[in-house]
């Protein structure tokens, strides 16, 4: 019911969870008080906090270790809705009553707000002071505030600037900068070039551009290149006219003195080019640039671009010589790796064999850390296998399967492993990557010697939570009443204290129990960032199961089985897509744990005979499950039952596929998948046929 209502805040749900608190007030009071809180809580998501007083007040006797939770929203609700006193008594002694509470500066700034409405800003401001650091968008806001109040205006102007213009992405910072036009107070060139480079950092385009602009204005001669050449860098990373407008920036600066300079102003006007296709502009650029820049940076970028450009345009020989001059000019630059492997395996496409072998072994000689040496390793085992040289391919795969487990190209190698003559056990082992003994005349391979093993240093082992710890009793009360944030950063801080490796699928489960398995996912991502390395045994399972859960099953597993479908592929489809997420909303209006367009899903829905189907009907799980199903299986039939290029379409649409799969023979759905132009695709359908090899691997028959 807390759940329910915290996400609909529907008057059905309110009165719910009202009168499951009145129930329990004598009863149970623990209970009775939780529910109350969740209820105030409810109220305020609403920005109702009026109503969120009462609930908040009769929480309070039963409130016991959430005692600090109450007191703070209770203090809030009392300031947003001007009782000023009632706030400052709420939270007088907020400090000394929950001395280890996460929420002591949420509360002293309530506090210090109320001391301001009641004109005691001086008192307000010193209180804030003493929470300035670290720094927080809506503390410095107050303290601007207090010391305007007082008079202190070269305060309150401090404190004002600091939040526009260094916290410019902040919510904060738009107010402050309404202060500060109040009091007359532009900012410094210096400040407002902070301003602008974190704006443009925060892939705010349009808003750098906008400041850069004010910017070159008001500059000195000497330092107006470099805001000229900010400003055409936003200009051009909006994209749309605003590129046009950049390149004439970049023509009217002309040549500048500065080699770097010059440079970047070079590579920014060949990115104008790129964005029309204008290849003659783009190579006479590029022909400049290699002169003022041999070995600037800018260089790289440019080369990567034109690489990629050409590598669009089908072009192949030119895009590889791209490639291949940046890997050259730049071997330790941060797209060697990338460049390597396109020439490689554009070599590799163009049928040049001797070309692309070489290739694969330097990818592994050279970037033995790299992203693309999975590949490397597996198709350096397919030329092998076609060159008659089955011990050497069993090596390559052997090793691909052993560090790489879980990897989208290692299964596709245990699976080529069987088929090898002369094999014997050690590759019959399709769930273990634990490799057999070798056979003795089998040959070793001092290039695989280069692939680093696997970490070992923070192997993981399961622990439980620890039940004494006081952080622990409080998140699981948190999470019992459905308010999920709170119990995760009572975890986190639980996790600090104690240590261990029970708190991530700890905070997952919190997660997963509001339906909010994106959140648990992400958690277990970052914690457990190489869990595609290692073996199924070699991570407990709580792990694993909140890495990839078995969410809405019942619905998944009945539309996927009555459209054909392998339910484990779904699921890795909804993991990819929205992580399980069923109120996702893309910037493209996809909707909901298939993504689906609503135009589709109302197409779908006619063909299903979907009575009453409405769009917001996207994110019901159950209707998109139906509907996304279906349209999957469209897909699949279109490519005759070929998952890989139905996942494609899924992706970047039928017409794209169609192209790609135009461009020539190939070898087999890898090699396909392998060549898609689009990063974004291709990962895109290489991790979910990996991920339904885990789920398979995790749970058996679906």
């Amino acid at each position: 019911m807390a759940q329910q209502l915290l996400q609909d805040r529907t008057p059905t749900a309110y009165a719910g969870v009202e009168a499951y608190a009145r129930r329990h007030a004598r009863e149970d009071a623990d209970a009775g008080a939780l529910a109350w809180l969740v209820v105030g809580y409810a109220h305020t998501l609403d920005h109702d906090y009026g109503k969120a007083i009462d609930p908040f007040n009769r929480a309070k006797a039963g409130a016991g270790e959430l005692g600090d939770y109450v007191a703070c929203y209770l203090g809030d609700a009392y300031l947003k809705t001007a009782h000023h006193a009632e706030a400052l008594s709420t939270l007088a002694d907020f400090s000394k009553n929950f001395p280890d509470s996460l929420l002591i500066r949420d509360a002293g700034l309530v506090y210090a707000n109320a001391l301001l409405e009641e004109g005691r800003a001086q008192e307000a401001a010193a209180l804030l002071e003493k929470e300035r650091a670290p720094v927080r968008s809506d503390v410095e806001l107050a303290i601007g505030r207090a010391y305007e109040a007082a008079g202190e205006n070269q305060k309150a102007a401090s404190a004002f600037r600091n939040l526009y213009f260094n916290l410019p992405t902040s919510f904060e910072a738009d107010v402050a900068g309404t202060e500060l036009r109040k009091l007359g107070i532009s900012g410094s060139l210096d400040e407002r070039r902070t301003r602008a480079d974190l704006l443009f950092k925060a892939k705010r385009y349009n808003d750098a551009a906008h400041d850069y602009h004010d910017l070159a204005g008001e500059v000195s001669p000497a330092n107006r290149p470099e805001v000229q050449l900010a400003l055409a860098g936003a200009l051009e990373k909006s994209g749309g006219s605003n590129s046009k407008e950049a390149r004439h920036i970049l023509l009217a600066m002309g040549v500048q003195n500065a080699g770097d300079a010059e440079a970047e102003r070079l590579y920014l006007l060949s990115e104008t080019e790129r964005s029309t296709s204008d290849e003659d502009a783009v190579q006479r650029t590029l022909n400049e640039l290699r002169q003022f820049g041999p070995a600037s940076p800018w260089l790289e970028q440019a080369l990567f671009s034109a690489g990629n450009m050409y590598l669009l345009k089908r072009d192949y020989d030119r895009a590889i010589d791209y490639f291949r001059e940046l890997q050259q000019r730049f071997p330790n630059g941060g797209h060697a790796s990338y460049a390597h492997w396109k020439a490689s395996w554009l070599s590799f496409r163009q049928g040049r064999s001797d070309e692309a072998r070489q290739g694969f072994e330097n990818q592994i000689a050279l970037y033995p850390d790299s992203a693309e040496i999975p590949a490397a390793l597996y198709w350096r085992a397919r030329l092998a296998e076609e060159e008659g040289n089955p011990a050497m391919a069993r090596a390559f795969y052997q090793k691909l399967s052993d560090r790489f487990h879980n990897y989208y190209y290692a299964e596709f190698g245990r699976q080529r492993l069987k088929g090898l003559p002369g094999v014997g056990d050690a590759s019959q082992k399709e769930s273990s990557s634990k490799p057999g003994p070798p056979t003795e005349d089998a040959p070793h391979y001092a290039l695989l010697d280069r692939v680093p093993p696997l970490s070992t240093a923070r192997k993981i082992t399961a622990t439980d939570p620890p039940d004494d710890n006081l952080r622990v009793e409080r998140a699981r009360l948190l999470a019992n009443g459905g308010l999920a944030d709170m119990a995760v950063r009572e975890l986190e801080a639980a996790a600090s204290q104690e240590g261990g490796t029970w708190a991530p699928p700890e905070m997952a489960r919190v997660y997963q129990d509001i339906g909010r398995y994106d959140r648990g996912i992400e958690i277990m991502k970052h914690s457990t960032p190489n869990y595609f390395a290692v073996d199924i045994p070699d991570l407990p399972r709580p792990y694993w199961e909140a890495l990839f859960p078995k969410a809405y099953w019942t619905d998944l597993r009945k539309y996927s089985v009555l459209n054909g479908l392998d339910p484990y592929l779904v699921a890795s489809l909804i993991r990819q897509e929205s992580e399980f997420n069923a109120l996702a909303l893309s910037r493209a209006n996809a909707v909901g744990l298939m993504q689906l367009l609503p135009v589709t899903g109302k197409a779908v829905a006619k063909r299903v005979k979907l009575k009453g189907y409405s769009a917001p009907q996207l994110y019901t799980p159950a209707v998109n499950l139906q509907l996304g199903t279906r349209y999957f299986k469209d897909m699949v039939d279109k490519y005759n039952g070929q998952f890989e290029y139905a996942l494609a379409a899924y992706n970047a649409g039928t017409d794209r596929v169609g192209d790609w799969l135009g461009q020539g023979h190939y070898r087999d759905p890898q090699e396909f998948v392998e060549s898609i132009p689009f990063t974004e695709t291709r990962e895109y359908v290489q991790a979910i046929l990996r991920n339904a090899n885990v789920y398979r691997q995790l749970y058996g028959t679906p």
